[in-house]
């Protein structure tokens, strides 16, 4: 009987000795979709407070990482998480069309991943190039959060709510919104441009006034030949196009062709062309900035009409529009499709005239519409009814389908 009741009391003992160390801190394992913004507010803590705890210099973890986090995830369900199996990769296979924005969502993973998984310094890819991803192929499940992740205070009459919707990204909410992705951000107190379907964020609690601001252009349009009472002569020199010739003398492509009675836009060194007026002191595209000449070089074919897989001055579609203008601003690339130069390209969050906006599930699914960005929320592009024009990113279609601002390497 005496030894019955020792052992009791050493049970007892050892129970409270366990639950007095589970009362400072417990450890969590890191499953995949999680950051520690996700764990900070899983266990009522913040996110210095874990990295302080686990001697973390980055907000970067992984799977199946061990973290030591605060007692206060006593107030969660006392719910045992199974451990999650072990990560594998496979090969993938890059196919025409493909781009690791698209790669990334059909493996549920991200592009940092992708290019840190296969040791890429860019965001190109190729044909048949061989790619490490993550085993399982899965349609991304949307995480309900187990807590309202904790927002900073704010003042109720100048934020909203925004309830993030199936093909939503940071650039996308705030070009609705009027906000920065700086600013939503710091708003909503996020580490990363990562967020998921039901999510609610705060943003502005007024949408800013849609207004359509007179289009900036670098390049004036000039009257047509018609009108025009000085005519200068020019002659034409090794490197020169009717492009370049055009742009300097701001004249576009079609006045000059007429004032000269060319049927295409072919010249030989030491033809004599007529230009209007005298030649401005300017940088030509060769040794100047190239967004200004390739923005000038847009506003030079505007009213080119429509045309389907063309890239001259017959006529334009948006990736042969964007071939064209490219290279007569001086950057040699050659003629992709508007996911071509989505793939050549690098995202942008605070964007400059001469910038590329892309678009996305217009004419089909995945990147399909290109453009060039010149300031105030307008783009130069060919349009399929106006031909190459100005539209305004407000428009509520253009709105639905913005993908984001990216940049030529």
């Amino acid at each position: 009987m005496k030894k019955t009741i020792v052992r009791s009391v050493s049970t007892a003992a050892l129970l409270s000795t366990v639950f007095a160390g589970s009362a400072y801190a417990s450890t969590y394992t890191v499953q995949k979709g999680d950051t520690l913004s996700k764990i900070a507010s899983k266990y009522q803590t913040t996110v210095p407070q874990i990295k302080g705890l686990n001697g973390l210099t980055s907000d970067m973890i992984y799977v199946n990482q061990t973290l030591k986090v605060t007692a206060e995830a006593a107030v969660q369900p006392a719910v045992p998480t199974p451990a999650p199996a072990p990560v594998s990769t496979s090969d993938y296979v890059v196919k025409s069309g493909d781009y690791l924005g698209k790669i990334a969502k059909q493996f549920s993973t991200t592009v940092a991943e992708l290019k840190s998984l296969n040791g890429l310094n860019s965001d190109l890819i190729f044909v048949g190039q061989t790619l490490k991803v993550s085993a399982a192929v899965t349609t991304p499940a949307t995480p309900p959060p187990a807590v309202t992740p904790p927002t900073p205070p704010v003042e109720p009459s100048t934020t909203s709510v925004y309830t993030v919707v199936n093909g939503d990204t940071l650039s996308k909410i705030g070009l609705q919104v009027g906000m920065s992705v700086q600013e939503l951000k710091t708003l909503n107190g996020l580490n990363s441009d990562r967020i998921y379907i039901g999510q609610q964020l705060n943003v502005k609690a007024q949408a800013p006034v849609v207004t359509t601001p007179a289009p900036v252009a670098p390049v004036a349009p000039v009257a047509p030949p018609s009108d025009v009472k000085q005519t200068t002569d020019y002659t034409v020199k090794s490197g020169d196009t009717l492009g370049s010739i055009s742009l300097q003398y701001k004249m576009s492509l079609q006045d000059l062709m007429s004032l000269n009675g060319l049927n295409s836009h072919m010249i030989y060194v030491g033809q004599v062309l007529k230009v209007a007026g005298q030649a401005p002191t300017v940088v030509t595209p060769a040794t100047g900035d190239f967004a200004a000449a390739f923005v000038n070089a847009g506003y030079s074919v505007m009213g080119i009409p429509y045309a389907w897989g063309g890239s001259s001055l017959k006529g334009f579609d948006c990736s042969g529009f964007i071939y064209y203008a490219a290279n007569l601003a001086g950057k040699k690339i050659g003629r992709y499709s508007a996911e071509g130069y989505y793939s050549r390209t690098f995202y942008v969050d605070q964007p400059q005239a001469g910038d590329l906006v892309f678009f996305e599930n217009t004419y089909k699914k995945g990147i399909s519409h290109v453009g060039i960005y010149i300031g105030n929320n307008q783009f130069l592009h060919a349009d399929e009814k106006k031909g190459v024009t100005i539209s305004s990113l407000t428009s509520p279609y253009y709105t639905e389908h913005f993908d984001g601002f990216k940049r030529f390497y």
